[in-house]
């Protein structure tokens, strides 16, 4: 490959913070805001210009599992939809307010972290880590203001792939440990024009319906381009409008643009050939059409870094509680999806999962080694490749970043090293601010 040498230059420093969150997903939404909460100086960068990553940008269509969490149960409170007649579709859904308006909670999010007086900037991709020895003093970015600095006290990496905790320096393997195989992608997409009274809602792999012309998702793998092939489908707010996760990429790495690139072309030449397939076989789906689909690609795995602990798929199947727990009520099936085709894995279990009690995620699974001053959030933190695909599940990563702000603040205020921080007085903040053991 060739090279270019890049003229050494001077960067401004456009920004000196308490703690800066990089990424505006789920987990460093959560993050910011409880830190900013907790009284300390506090920045978001966000790449794309929404916050809330897939479950905004990435069209997602509902908040997944059964997690408690308070600043979790505020999101849902503040960014349900009131509107219209739900008679339609409460029959369906367990929790109604679980369901996302992606319109509503984009602006929902934008609120409370202005409400918090999180310092927010969009359109910009973190680049570098700044590092003085083993510690992140910060990161640099790229955007249409140019190339700038960002200097923080507590950086928390909530990129999702962990780009700024990589190019640190943090050791990580990426997929399956066998074979470093990662789960497929999905460009999530919206149809119209579906009658709600006659419509069926296969929400899981697992789940499937008899229709007309035979079982849905038998029909599903025979009709469907491969690697697509499983049929989920799930109701909006608004009526007549359906969510589809039906689009399916195999062999991507997320953290490649080309990857993204080609995942994207692919997954968009499956939205035709889905909608027919729709209009053919599954009830109340005769005349719909497509309205509107995401702006990012749906990533599901990438990296895992290794952290102090390390949380296995035999811990949440023991619903283990840590003593040094910084996440708790935490409750998700094992959703890997099959990396080799159409729905479900053979080590995944959704409808059938065994465990119905909650875990928790111990405060070591954030913090990575050989890095100091950084924490991870959100799917990125420190498991093996079965327990990340239960807690990479949206509500989970609220309660994440919940728990990492709280500590990233107290960091701040003890002027201390996060390896070094007392778990207990985190754990003293979360209580306080609602969360239960």
């Amino acid at each position: 490959m060739k090279t270019y040498f890049e003229p050494s230059k001077e960067i401004p420093i456009k920004n000196e913070v308490d703690v800066l969150v990089v990424g505006g997903g789920p987990a460093g939404f959560a993050a910011a805001v409880n830190s900013a909460r907790l009284g300390v100086k506090t920045m978001m960068i966000e790449q794309s210009g929404a916050v809330g990553g897939v479950a905004t940008a990435g069209l997602m269509s509902h908040w997944t599992g059964d997690t408690e969490g308070p600043l979790y149960e505020e999101l849902l409170d503040r960014s349900k939809d009131r509107s219209g007649d739900f008679k339609y579709y409460r029959e369906k859904v367990r929790r109604w307010e679980t369901i996302i308006n992606t319109e509503k909670l984009k602006t929902v999010m934008l609120e409370m972290l202005d409400e918090a007086c999180v310092i927010l900037q969009l359109y910009t991709f973190a680049c570098e880590p700044i590092m003085e020895g083993n510690k992140i003093k910060g990161v640099i970015t790229e955007s249409k203001s140019g190339r700038e600095a960002f200097l923080s006290r507590v950086v928390i990496d909530a990129s999702g792939d962990g780009d700024i905790a990589a190019k640190a320096g943090v050791p990580c393997f990426k997929g399956r440990e066998s074979d470093g195989k990662m789960q497929p992608s999905t460009l999530m997409f919206k149809v119209g024009g579906v009658d709600m009274d006659k419509a069926v809602f296969p929400g899981e792999f697992e789940d499937t319906f008899q229709v007309p012309a035979g079982n849905l998702q038998v029909l599903g793998r025979e009709h469907l381009p491969y690697p697509a092939g499983h049929v989920l489908l799930y109701p909006t707010t608004l009526p007549g409008i359906v969510t589809v996760n039906m689009t399916n990429c195999l062999d991507i790495d997320g953290t490649l643009t080309e990857d993204l690139t080609r995942s994207t072309l692919a997954c968009r030449r499956q939205l035709e050939p889905i909608v027919e397939f729709l209009k053919i076989y599954v009830p109340g789906f005769e005349n719909c059409y497509v309205i509107n689909s995401a702006s990012i690609i749906g990533i599901r795995e990438t990296r895992h870094f290794k952290g102090e602990t390390v949380i296995t798929g035999k811990d949440i199947l023991k619903a283990r509680v840590f003593r040094d727990w910084i996440v708790t009520k935490a409750h998700f099936n094992f959703d890997v999806h099959n990396m080799a085709g159409a729905g479900l894995d053979e080590t995944g279990a959704q409808k059938n999962f065994p465990q119905i009690k909650k875990y928790t995620i111990p405060y070591g699974c954030f913090l990575p080694e050989k890095v100091d001053n950084l924490f991870l959030a959100g799917r990125n933190i420190s498991g093996t490749h079965l327990a990340h695909s239960n807690f990479r599940a949206m509500p989970i990563c609220i309660n994440m970043g919940q728990g990492v702000g709280a500590a990233a603040a107290l960091c701040v205020k003890e002027n201390t090293l996060p390896r070094d921080l007392e778990v207990k007085k985190i754990q003293d903040i979360l209580i306080n601010q609602g969360v239960k053991v």
